[in-house]
């Protein structure tokens, strides 16, 4: 395992410390290559989603679409990722500066926000698909294994467009179960994860 001190000196490439409490601990990376969805699920493929953390981080880095002007979406499961249908509230705040009108933008995303909806949650909206667009950010999961408390998560993502703008979404809100969430599912609203990857940490 590696690590990254809070100074974000290398001391290794396994695990790195964040503004977590702990050590960000690596346990999987999955690759898009024209991919329908990106699919962590525990006990699969070396990935671990269990009660061995109670903070998992995922990174999304330079994710990009095939089609253009979707939306990257997420849904929970708690049946091993037979069904990603969990009941959400959330609240979505969007950000952007257009540097090709010189306009600078901050919203209430009224129409980005869930009211107690199984439906997937979109954490970024409007992805481009020309070759230098893409979207980064992370995504935190507090407790998934949690059969008491429903499960807290938040999401920062940014986004670059081809008129020159960045725009940031800000998602927070919480999965109203009290069963174990065992596994996330990423997609695009419609289309492929064209190229990308998403990692996910444990916070030791």
């Amino acid at each position: 395992m590696g690590l990254i001190s809070a100074a974000s000196t290398i001391f290794d490439a396994g695990s790195m410390s964040a503004g977590f409490g702990g050590s960000m601990v690596f346990i999987k990376k999955l690759t898009a290559s024209g991919s329908g969805t990106l699919s962590f699920v525990d006990g699969a493929s070396g990935v671990v989603l269990d009660d061995t953390y109670k903070e998992y981080v995922f990174t999304f880095n330079n994710i990009h679409s095939q089609t253009n002007v979707v939306d990257l979406t997420f849904n929970f499961s708690t049946d091993g990722g037979s069904n990603y249908n969990v009941t959400k509230t959330t609240t979505h705040i969007w950000t952007a500066n257009y540097e090709s009108i010189n306009l600078n933008y901050f919203a209430y995303g009224t129409n980005l926000d869930l009211a107690q909806s199984t439906a997937f949650q979109i954490i970024t909206d409007n992805v481009g698909n020309e070759n230098d667009e893409s979207s980064s950010g992370t995504m935190t999961l507090f407790n998934p294994s949690s059969t008491t408390f429903v499960k807290h998560f938040m999401t920062d993502i940014n986004t670059y467009g081809q008129d020159n703008s960045s725009y940031r979404n800000l998602v927070a809100g919480y999965g109203n179960t009290t069963s174990a969430v065992n596994a996330i599912q990423f997609k695009f609203n419609s289309g492929n994860i064209d190229a990308g990857d998403i990692c996910l940490y444990g916070i030791a």
